[in-house]
């Protein structure tokens, strides 16, 4: 499934951004740029608005990282991470009220976040914020937490550090020593090689294992 920015329709013909493959439970989450989001289904037929912020199939457990300009707490930037729990009817997961304003909205899993000062706090310099560190995941309408009171030039994602980690692969070593201990002693047939052979066996396992380190 594919959506076409140019014409605000899904389409099977490999026109614009790749969605994915959709089986029948499967819906798709559609962020605007004010701060409401909803969930549909992928009919062909669906016409989407103009100010899309992000068009993807929905993942429930996906968490969210959004900074923004809180209007409702004398403008500070807040961050707050939270899972997009959508439906079908639109809601606003940015603020209540409509001046605030969104800075910055990522699904990274470990956002890095850039934050430097300016005007008068500009001597400050920079500083990097550890999102996933930071603050813990929230339902989507709390008011996050307050990045700074002192003046800003500007925020910013940067390339994350951390990583999810990769899943691990069974261990078949086992297996494979059997396996080479049962060839061993089929070519090894006088038997009293075969204590000679053993007992330098485990210099040479060992000296692969380092070799693969």
């Amino acid at each position: 499934m594919w959506y076409d920015p140019d014409v605000n329709r899904l389409n099977y013909d490999e026109h614009g951004r790749l969605l994915g493959e959709f089986f029948d439970d499967d819906q798709i989450l559609i962020v605007l740029k004010n701060g409401e989001c909803y969930l549909t289904n992928f009919d062909l037929n669906n016409h989407f608005e103009e100010n899309i912020l992000r068009i993807e199939k929905y993942d429930s457990s996906k968490v969210w990282t959004a900074i923004l300009y809180d209007a409702d707490n004398q403008g500070y930037p807040y961050m707050k991470r939270f899972l997009m729990d959508a439906t079908k009817k639109k809601q606003n997961w940015l603020s209540e009220n409509p001046v605030s304003q969104l800075l910055l909205l990522t699904d990274t899993v470990y956002p890095l976040i850039k934050v430097t000062y300016g005007g008068v706090d500009e001597f400050r310099g920079s500083e990097e914020i550890d999102a996933e560190q930071f603050i813990a995941v929230k339902g989507y309408k709390a008011k996050g937490k307050r990045l700074t009171t002192w003046q800003i030039a500007s925020i910013e994602e940067l390339e994350p550090v951390r990583f999810p980690e990769e899943p691990e692969e069974p261990d078949n070593s086992d297996n494979s020593e059997d396996s080479d201990d049962s060839d061993d002693s089929e070519i090894l047939a006088p038997s009293e090689e075969v204590p000679v052979h053993r007992s330098s066996q485990p210099q040479e396992e060992l000296s692969l294992f380092d070799d693969e380190e």
